[in-house]
């Protein structure tokens, strides 16, 4: 019972570090300020749902999946890097808010943004999908597997909680506080991306050094 419970707070701890719900709600919040508080909540039940579906994938098929197309999780994180880079200039120039959408145009927008960038890789990045497959291995028992799904499952619920609570803090700051939000934040997208490609970058160019 101890060794399951000590999995469990393992898996909580490390899935709640590495998708960081707090953090991923400021860029949240910049990409969805011109969305109704309707669509906001649909976009974050989306993510949430897409991130927690991919999470389970690359942790139960994660190794088979990365050895038969030969690819490795730096590969996501460089793609990431550069996803976050672009997204990152666009919220600097306050671009995500400039234009108001219309109506028609609303429903791909959500689509567009709670898949990518939001669900992967914001909330379902390469140390989340990493940290997967690692603890997957790891559970060698079906009750370790529950527990681990649990733990995965109860980090996302928060995770949508706490992009539900955005829109009140939204409506609080108002367009020119979500103006200056934006760009504090891309700069700060800007540095995890910058971060997010060096970690990608150095495994590969180390390992061609060392041939």
């Amino acid at each position: 019972m101890n060794e399951l419970l000590a999995f469990g707070l393992l898996g909580f701890t490390s899935f709640f570090t590495l998708i960081n719900p707090l953090g991923a709600m400021p860029i949240f919040m910049t990409m969805t300020a011109e969305l109704s508080p309707a669509e906001r909540v649909r976009t974050a039940r989306k993510a949430s749902i897409v991130s927690f579906l991919t999470i389970l994938f690359f942790a139960f098929t994660g190794q088979l999946l990365f050895k038969f197309f030969g690819i490795s999780v730096n590969s996501l994180r460089v793609v990431g890097g550069v996803i976050f880079f672009m997204m990152g200039m666009d919220m600097l120039q306050a671009r995500l808010t400039r234009v108001k959408l219309a109506d028609n145009e609303v429903k791909k927008y959500v689509n567009d943004i709670s898949v990518t960038p939001l669900a992967i890789p914001m909330i379902c990045g390469p140390g989340a999908i990493t940290n997967a497959i690692i603890l997957m291995q790891d559970a060698t028992t079906f009750d370790k597997k529950l527990i681990l799904v649990a733990s995965i499952l109860l980090v996302i619920l928060i995770t949508f909680l706490v992009l539900y609570s955005s829109s009140k803090i939204i409506k609080a700051l108002g367009e020119t506080g979500n103006n200056v939000l934006m760009r504090l934040m891309g700069l700060i997208v800007m540095v995890i991306a910058v971060e997010f490609f060096i970690s990608g970058v150095k495994p590969v160019i180390a390992d061609i050094i060392g041939k």
